[in-house]
């Protein structure tokens, strides 16, 4: 499940860096930016290594 997470956040931070450079998302890039650092404060919270 970790590298689960993981690897979601890092999608998502590819993408938010995608719409903010094309700047066309709008809002939702930024929506995806916060789930993205949710999960990666989540991860380093649980103490498990990448």
């Amino acid at each position: 499940m970790g590298n689960l997470l993981y690897i979601i956040a890092v999608i998502l931070i590819v993408l938010w860096a995608i719409g903010f450079i094309g700047y066309s998302a709008g809002g939702i890039i930024h929506v995806l930016l916060a789930i993205a650092l949710i999960a990666i404060v989540l991860r380093l919270i649980q103490g498990k290594k990448i």
